[in-house]
């Protein structure tokens, strides 16, 4: 078919186009719209999502944590338990002493924040899984205090952590 032109491809290994800078561009408007999804469910979250959503992440960056530590990636190890102390931090300065269970739980907190940076400066995988053993039924149970608290009875979450009430 002489004289017809066809679109450039998008496949790699295809044939440099004009808009191949526009790539660029285009991925990082993606990872725009991205954030600011992110952020829209975070502010819109009710409180027990949030402090779901909060243990979640600590799970993960423990889990990373240690698997980068178990591939002496240390760089990327510190990175991970870093910041799963700087969320132990917000749910330890968010967490209200007018609520029964808030010292148990603080107490909880200060020792997982000092066996984080134990696990850290010592490059000890085998602390970071120690502190991911005690973090994962944690998770497990405000995941299920959510289900059963809901959306109609979220005041018992938002007495615990009244930072989170926002929503």
């Amino acid at each position: 078919m002489t004289g017809h032109t066809f679109p450039p491809t998008a496949f790699p290994g295809g044939p440099a186009t004009p808009s191949a800078g526009r790539s660029g561009q285009n991925i990082a408007q993606l990872r725009a719209a991205q954030a600011r999804y992110q952020a829209d469910a975070v502010m819109s979250a009710s409180p027990e999502r949030l402090l779901t959503m909060l243990y979640d992440r600590l799970v993960l960056d423990i889990e990373r944590g240690e698997a980068a530590q178990q591939a002496a990636d240390w760089n990327e190890a510190g990175t991970q338990l870093l910041h799963a102390q700087a969320i132990v931090a917000e749910l330890n300065a968010s967490l209200a002493d007018t609520w029964e269970g808030s010292a148990g739980l603080r107490s909880l907190y200060a020792f997982l924040t000092t066996a984080l940076i134990d696990a850290n400066v010592n490059r000890d995988p085998q602390r970071t899984r120690a502190c991911l053993d005690l973090v994962g039924p944690l998770r497990d149970a405000w995941h299920q205090a959510a289900q059963q608290v809901g959306s109609a009875s979220a005041p018992a979450v938002a007495t615990a952590f009244p930072a989170h009430a926002h929503a």
